[in-house]
């Protein structure tokens, strides 16, 4: 697949039914394919963390999600195709799961939140092969259990809701015990499932202001989403200095 590198940091260029398809590919393959969704406040972490970009340099596939990874591309001239949200993948993928014998667990988030997010999507698509789910709240101990636990139920998809970096270390430093075929990282996802929180209106999503909305829903927020800016300003000094990514 063709890649585009912003600040290091690989980028896919896919479009969401693309995406689909290469998921569709991984589970015909008989080992783990990690999947990342990086957006800007993503690339800004990895700036200052040499592990987590090195992890995201050796995932299966990074799909663009954030406007503002599209907005810089589009400034080097180099246009990604289409913003792929990790959310809108995921469900997605589900969807097409759901009709197919397709085993997915879910792990990660507050132990009501996970729950429900499994009871919805099972309302949603009464088919969906659901073989487990555990929280997110869970030491190293009991670490070698959820593992064990993922495998013994014949999982095809790890859906990990941590937040970032955190899932993408946990997935990689986990890749050679899971025997999952898909571990994809999926933020706060199982809340949005959940009815905990909202997603952003169409409207939004559609001008690249979902940042927007989510800091005026959630203001406490304003340290994680000062990572836009500084990426915004980052992409156009590397511009005025004729740099590359």
């Amino acid at each position: 697949m063709d890649k585009l590198y912003i600040f290091g940091v690989p980028i896919h260029r896919v479009t969401m039914i693309e995406a689909v398809e290469i998921l569709k590919g991984y589970l015909k393959e008989d080992r783990i394919h990690i999947v990342a969704t990086p957006n800007a406040e993503i690339i800004m972490m990895a700036q200052k963390d040499e592990e987590y970009k090195k992890i995201l340099n050796e995932t299966d596939l990074n799909v663009p999600d954030g406007s503002g990874v599209v907005f810089a591309s589009k400034v080097f001239n180099k246009p990604l195709k289409e913003r792929v949200a990790g959310f809108d993948l995921m469900m997605e993928f589900v969807k097409w799961a759901s009709h197919k014998d397709v085993s997915i667990y879910l792990l990660g988030a507050k132990p009501e939140v996970v729950e429900k997010a499994q009871s919805n999507l099972k309302n949603l698509y009464p088919s969906l092969k659901i073989v487990g789910f555990h929280h997110g709240y869970f030491n190293e101990k009991e670490e070698e259990n959820i593992i064990e636990d993922i495998n013994k139920r014949a999982a095809q998809v790890l859906f990990v809701a941590l937040g970032a970096p955190k899932q993408e270390k946990w997935i990689y430093k986990n890749k050679e015990k899971l025997k999952v075929k898909i571990a994809m990282g999926v933020g706060g996802s199982f809340d949005v499932i959940a009815g905990k929180a909202k997603r952003a209106p169409e409207i939004y999503r559609k001008l690249g202001l979902e940042w927007l909305y989510r800091l005026i829903q959630e203001p406490w927020r304003y340290k994680r989403m000062s990572a836009l800016p500084k990426f915004a300003f980052k992409v156009l000094l590397s511009k005025l200095r004729k740099n590359n990514f």
